[in-house]
């Protein structure tokens, strides 16, 4: 029973607060990562899931943190982006890391066109002075890329080996 409510809760709710702090403050804070890691370390041992298996859902996220740290270091992505990125491919592993990819691009760049768009209206005056929506209205503001993130990585998890043994 714990297993089961380990494996239909923590990975959603953490991808939720993710991409919620990602849109209010433009952070993504290490915890959310640090208890993704955890959460699939436990989820991993509990679920009785082999070394080899391990170790590729490690290598998944080894090869995106790779990737990620060069975007990051380029001043494409943020930290958070990078750290969120890689601790969600530990969880979906290679099998499910193409498509994760495919949807955080594609609806990344959505959400790029989506805040563009955002930025060249006013503002409505039920967001004037709220102080994280003045922020992403801000020319000079990056995208909270967290959201497409997360959000991609919701779809993608309902295929993953975590909910197919609940059998939903």
């Amino acid at each position: 029973m714990l297993i089961e409510a380990v494996r239909l809760t923590l990975f959603p709710a953490m991808m939720a607060f993710a991409a919620s702090s990602d849109l209010l403050t433009m952070t993504i804070a290490n915890r959310v990562s640090l208890i993704l890691i955890a959460g699939f370390a436990a989820l991993a041992l509990l679920s009785g899931l082999g070394s080899a298996e391990v170790l590729s859902h490690v290598g998944a996220a080894a090869a995106v943190l790779g990737v990620a740290f060069v975007c990051f270091a380029c001043g494409w992505i943020g930290g958070g982006d990078a750290k969120l990125a890689a601790a969600t491919a530990l969880w979906l592993g290679f099998g499910n890391l193409f498509s994760y990819l495919v949807y955080a691009s594609l609806l990344g760049g959505a959400l790029t066109l989506l805040i563009v768009q955002f930025r060249t209206m006013p503002l409505p005056p039920l967001l004037a002075g709220r102080e994280w929506a003045e922020r992403l209205h801000s020319q000079g503001a990056g995208v909270p890329y967290g959201v497409a993130l997360a959000a991609a990585a919701l779809l993608v998890y309902p295929q993953t080996e975590w909910m197919t043994a609940v059998g939903l």
